[in-house]
C-alpha cells in the first residue's frame, strides 16, 4: 500500500482575538487568511478550519461518489457537491457537530434519478473524509438529478 501525505503550516501573528495568521499548502495550492473573529463571525473574506474541512469533505466526496457510480457503470457529465460543516460555540470551547453533504448531478447516465437518491447515501461509506469524520459528528447526504 502507498501512503502519501499532504500539509498545511499556519503561520499565526498575536493573539487568539487580536491576531491573524495565513494558512499555506505545502504544495503551494492555495494561501488563506485566518482570524478568530472571523472564525466565529461574519468571515470578511477569510477562511475557518470548518471551511477548510468543508473542502476536503466536497471534493473528497465528489470523488469517491464518482469512483462508486463508475463501478456501477453509470456517469455523471458534472457533479456539484455542497458540503456544510456547523459547529457550536459554547463557554465550553468550539464543538464540530455536522457536516451535510448537497450534492447535484447533471447528465446521469446508468442508473435513474430515484436509485441515485439511495445511491448517494451509500457512496458516503466510501469516502475516506466522511469516514474519518463519522463518529465525531453527524454526516448528512442528500442527492439529487438534474
Amino acid at each position: 500500500m502507498a501512503t502519501f501525505t499532504r500539509s498545511v503550516t499556519t503561520d499565526w501573528q498575536g493573539g487568539l482575538m487580536d491576531g491573524n495568521g495565513v494558512a499555506k499548502a505545502g504544495t503551494g495550492a492555495f494561501s488563506l487568511p485566518v482570524t478568530f473573529p472571523s472564525r466565529i463571525g461574519e468571515p470578511a473574506g477569510k477562511t475557518s478550519p470548518e471551511e477548510l474541512m468543508a473542502a476536503a469533505h466536497a471534493a473528497c466526496f465528489a470523488m469517491a461518489m464518482n469512483a462508486a457510480l463508475g463501478k456501477r457503470g453509470g456517469k455523471a457529465k458534472r457533479t456539484l457537491v455542497t458540503a456544510t460543516v456547523a459547529a457550536d460555540k459554547s463557554d465550553a470551547g468550539i464543538k464540530i457537530v455536522s457536516s451535510k453533504l448537497d450534492v447535484v448531478v447533471e447528465g446521469l447516465e446508468g442508473m435513474s434519478a430515484s436509485d441515485f437518491a439511495t445511491f448517494v447515501k451509500e457512496a458516503d461509506k466510501g469516502c475516506p473524509v466522511s469516514n474519518a469524520y463519522r463518529g465525531t459528528m453527524q454526516i448528512e447526504v442528500e442527492g439529487t438529478v438534474k
